[in-house]
């Protein structure tokens, strides 16, 4: 069996622009944590806040983003400006001096990244059949995961030579030729004169979309408001006792393992169906978070970054999957933009909270919450959504 049957010349183009921006957003954000609370002072609390605004910005974007691929039918050119527009956020970072200015740089990224996301995933799912979309899924976020292995390697040789400001810089590089590439080699064929794309008003709407899809998204929803940011979990474990560069390396093996998980992940999916799959993936946040409360330890702490990886692993394609299998193309857009949107704006209260729990309660009670928030959304997901 040729397991990468059915990949096309633009999903592996589209994995390659993953690779090399993640090198770059990686770089920073491998070491960001650190940045704001070692050298800017800044607290968990408002950690949480930055992280949180950040990542809702991003996922509304995604929403529009998607719904206006659809109506004009174009998807490249917001492909184009998303990652251009996360681009030119990066050297924002190497020049902040307070937590408004890490925002700004934060929220300009995710900008870009909400810009871009839900019309990319589109052109993939058109891309290909629906038995092989759990596989591309897969390999464009693998792709993306090599790019979040090389960069917090990259940042772990370079901090040892020079500051967290010049890293911050030298990471603009990737982003800017993974914009280039996009431009050059990415071809798609675009539908805005096509009677099918014009037939309908594209509107923000659950009108018209499967149950099955309602479901999922609520489902999804109550997961995302127990996954909070990575960088609870960084914290964690330098607030078990390990240090920055071993913090690093935990990071590191996050992305090795997600990297690795994700292709046969989505093959996966594509044989026992998503609804089995993403299950797996909701127990094994489960495992993280009481393994994370419980039992931290610097002996053992690198396997719970394991059980992570292939929880993110295992849920992120296979949730985008799932959602283009239930739409026809021309919707595909507006319904992976609100998928998008509903978990990501669920993102703001899940980092906030997690931030909060952290700083008024003690380390371990944002991982207490989280555990029972995702066993929630595993029996919903069990009960109300239909293979």
């Amino acid at each position: 069996m040729n397991i990468f049957k059915g990949i096309t010349r633009n999903v592996f183009v589209l994995g390659l622009v993953s690779m090399l921006t993640d090198i770059s957003s990686e770089m920073i954000f491998s070491i960001l944590p650190l940045f704001m609370t070692n050298v800017l002072g800044i607290g968990a609390a408002f950690l949480g806040t930055i992280e949180g605004i950040a990542e809702s910005t991003a996922s509304i974007l995604k929403l529009f983003s998607g719904v206006w691929s659809d109506k004009i039918g174009k998807r490249k050119i917001f492909v184009v400006a998303g990652y251009t527009f996360s681009t030119i956020s990066k050297p924002i970072f190497a020049v902040s001096q307070n937590f408004f200015q890490v925002l700004v740089g934060r929220v300009g990224d995710r900008f870009g990244k909400g810009l871009r996301t839900a019309p990319r995933d589109a052109i993939i799912a058109d891309t290909v059949d629906k038995k092989y979309r759990g596989k591309v899924f897969g390999l464009e976020r693998s792709m993306d995961r090599m790019g979040a292995v090389l960069g917090p390697l990259f940042a772990l040789f370079l901090f040892s030579t020079m500051g967290y400001r010049k890293i911050f810089w030298i990471a603009t590089i990737p982003a800017a030729l993974a914009v280039l590439l996009l431009i050059f080699f990415v071809k798609v064929k675009e539908k805005s004169d096509e009677k099918s794309f014009k037939s309908e008003k594209q509107k923000l709407s659950f009108k018209g979309l499967d149950t099955n899809l309602k479901l999922f998204y609520l489902i999804s929803a109550i997961f995302a408001i127990g996954n909070f940011s990575y960088a609870f979990l960084l914290l964690r474990a330098q607030n078990i006792g390990l240090t920055i560069t071993n913090t690093i390396l935990l990071y590191l093996i996050f992305n090795i393992t997600f990297m690795l998980i994700a292709f046969p992940s989505g093959i996966l999916s594509d044989k026992i169906g998503r609804r089995n799959t993403i299950f797996m993936g909701f127990f094994l946040f489960f495992l993280l978070c009481m393994g994370l409360a419980m039992f931290a330890s610097p002996a053992i702490v690198a396997v719970w970054f394991i059980i992570y990886g292939i929880s993110m692993a295992v849920l992120d394609g296979n949730q985008r999957a799932f959602v283009a299998d239930l739409v026809p193309s021309e919707k595909r857009g507006t319904a992976l933009g609100l998928f998008n949107a509903i978990v990501g704006i669920a993102v703001l209260p899940a980092s906030i909270i997690a931030g909060f729990l952290w700083q008024f309660v003690n380390p371990q009670a944002p991982f207490f919450v989280a555990a029972g928030i995702s066993v929630v959304a595993s029996i919903g997901l069990i009960i109300f959504v239909k293979r």
